[in-house]
């Protein structure tokens, strides 16, 4: 079993000392935002977790990707728990890459490897699509 660590600072700071080892600091308070908020943290979170999918796929597919970006957009719940209820994700890729081999990544990635995205699909709508610059 994993075990995280979570030390109030003040207000609605927190330092967590994650299973590695690593601390990262929240703040929960947008008004002090001294630093991101947890669920910000999970859209990040949702893109850091396919972006490694993608890119190792795409690796073994042979693909000649140069660049990865992915603009991760979301709207929450207006009511507790205010969930993510919809997510849009814009997969930007340059390289020489085949469209194909691209879209089969994204979905594994979506559907299969990440578990993120199984997590945060349980309460949102997730869409995405690509776009591949030369």
């Amino acid at each position: 079993m994993q075990t995280a660590a979570v030390k109030w600072v003040a207000g609605e700071e927190f330092t967590a000392k994650l299973p590695s080892g690593h601390s990262v600091s929240f703040d929960a308070d947008r008004k002090h935002n001294a630093a991101p908020g947890p669920m910000e943290m999970l859209l990040g979170a949702l893109g850091a977790c396919t972006s490694v999918d993608v890119v190792m796929i795409l690796a073994k597919k042979r693909q000649n990707l140069t660049s990865l970006e992915i603009v991760i957009s979301g709207e929450r719940a207006s009511e507790p728990p205010s969930v993510w209820t919809k997510i849009e994700m814009i997969y930007r890729l340059a390289g020489d890459l085949e469209p194909k081999a691209v879209r089969d990544a994204i979905e594994l990635s979506q559907f299969k490897y990440c578990s993120v995205a199984a997590m945060l699909r349980k309460t949102a709508e997730i869409t995405y699509r690509f776009e591949i610059a030369p």
